[in-house]
């Protein structure tokens, strides 16, 4: 990826000031809870879910495991179609051919589609730098780029923010963009829509050139596919000469078909619908309709890297659905801004640890930015099982080991700060394989409860400051069985 947000510290002093954060703390509350209780009543409308979601697992897992055919597949179907089709190694790369298409044109603005790549690889900031204007249309990420923000959860990137700090953003920073906001503006949410739909809407009708992403890219036929809830993305894809496309080579699936499965899935698991209100599709370019122009930037960024995981792959399933931030009790008090990462909540804790590596303190720190309690695979629509990656990675934080990067095979050195932990974990290892020291620290511990602390000392403090060390049973289990018989004796 292009990199952490500049300064930010690692996950848990991040997530100590967010959750010192009233404001932020209520306005997440409201949201996630509104969020997820809707989407559940979405989901028990449909009486094949569970199949659904296997369905997709599947379909994802066959497309990653035949990916290259597949990516070679699409290429030759999107330019029989008239268009064409770049590969982006990394995000440098990927902005620099961006770039360089949008000067091509000669223009100097883009209005986009919202799109999680381009904010992965810093998009805006690189066509900021070449004098080119990039306007989100999204009307999240419009308060987002109004207010000089950075978004902070995948379907809703200005949930952190309430109608009112919206009003606020809108009355002061809409007339340096464009066209201001109205006098009197409130904050009732059909004045801020009518505020931004004006704001936008000259914009749209001006520029030359539309950027998007993509939810899904069927390799048979080349045809992209983006889901939204507002309309402002198809006019982005619509009404421009030219159409820049940048997308993860994972979005990629084999059939047509295949939609069927997620066009489902997606819209109960996001937003609570039963279907989008815009599904907008196209293939390459048709004369006199639409883009006569149509660029495909196909993005690796570590997504290769993240592959030859074996275990790791999974994230790569995701649909950025957002579900699993939803119920989160991590994300729902600490924000997204914690997780230094345009993917926060539980699948940014697995996701940009594998783009990114986890050199910098905040990669190696995401991991740990769970309670493990598992929700987040529970409504996962695609099966990604985010809890056994989370203990992956931690176990490559503290071991080290053999990992890919850029395509080859590299060993990466613990991280700092781990080698208590490491000690702990090879004396535990040392005790489990001699059954008699087991026994005999069992029984020590058991006839020295009275004495031990309720908090753990020195390093071990800031575990036990938020947790209750669990009380030594009288007796260990194993002097317990014998005892009884198992049981079969009574408990005397």
């Amino acid at each position: 990826m292009s990199g952490t947000y500049l300064g930010m510290p690692a996950f848990p002093e991040a997530a100590r000031e967010a959750v010192g954060n009233a404001t932020l703390r209520g306005n997440l509350r409201h949201a996630t809870h509104t969020i997820r209780a809707k989407r559940a009543t979405a989901v028990s409308e449909v009486s094949d879910w569970a199949e659904l979601r296997e369905a997709g697992k599947r379909i994802k897992d066959h497309t990653l495991r035949h990916l290259d055919r597949y990516l070679v597949q699409l290429e030759e179907a999107v330019t029989a179609a008239g268009g064409v089709v770049h590969w982006a190694a990394d995000a440098a790369e990927a902005n620099e051919i961006v770039t360089q298409l949008v000067k091509m044109t000669g223009e100097s603005e883009v209005v986009k589609v919202k799109s999680m790549a381009t904010q992965e690889i810093g998009l805006n900031e690189a066509l900021e730098a070449e004098g080119i204007h990039a306007y989100e249309t999204d009307l999240a990420e419009l308060i987002v780029q109004l207010g000089k923000d950075r978004p902070s959860h995948i379907l809703v990137p200005a949930i952190h923010r309430n109608r009112g700090e919206i009003r606020d953003i809108f009355a002061r920073e809409m007339s340096e963009w464009g066209r201001p906001a109205p006098e009197g503006l409130t904050d009732t949410p059909a004045e801020l829509a009518e505020a931004a739909r004006l704001h936008l809407r000259e914009k749209f009708l001006r520029a030359k050139v539309g950027i998007s992403g993509a939810n899904f890219m069927v390799a048979e036929t080349g045809t992209l596919v983006v889901v939204e809830s507002e309309g402002n993305g198809r006019m982005c894809l619509t009404l421009p000469e030219t159409l820049i496309s940048v997308v993860g080579i994972e979005k990629i699936v084999p059939a047509w078909q295949d939609l069927e499965v997620f066009l489902q899935t997606l819209p109960r698991s996001s937003t609570a619908e039963r279907m989008n209100p815009y599904t907008s599709t196209w293939t390459g370019t048709t004369d006199e309709d639409g883009p006569q122009n149509f660029h495909l930037v196909l993005l690796d960024n570590g997504r290769t890297d993240t592959l030859a995981d074996e275990v790791g792959r999974q994230a790569l399933r995701c649909i950025r659905c957002s579900a699993c931030l939803n119920v989160c009790p991590v994300y729902e008090r600490a924000g997204g801004h914690a997780y230094g990462s345009v993917y926060p909540g539980p699948i940014g804790a697995i996701l940009s640890p594998q783009l990114r590596g986890t050199g910098s303190e905040i990669d190696a720190s995401l991991p740990y930015a769970s309670s493990l309690c598992g929700a987040c695979y529970e409504v996962c629509p695609v099966a990604i099982d985010i809890p056994e990656v989370l203990v992956h990675l931690r176990e490559r934080v503290v071991q080290g080991g053999e990992v890919t990067r850029e395509g080859n095979k590299v060993v990466l050195r613990p991280a700092k700060g781990h080698a208590a932990e490491r000690a702990a974990m090879r004396a535990a290892r040392w005790a489990f394989t001699h059954p008699g020291v087991l026994r005999g620290g069992q029984r020590a511990a058991s006839r020295t409860r009275r004495f031990h602390p309720r908090t753990l000392p020195g390093p071990g403090r800031a575990w036990s400051g938020t947790r209750e060390l669990p009380p030594v049973p009288a007796e260990p289990f194993r002097d317990w069985w014998q005892r009884t018989r198992g049981g079969k004796d009574g408990d005397r």
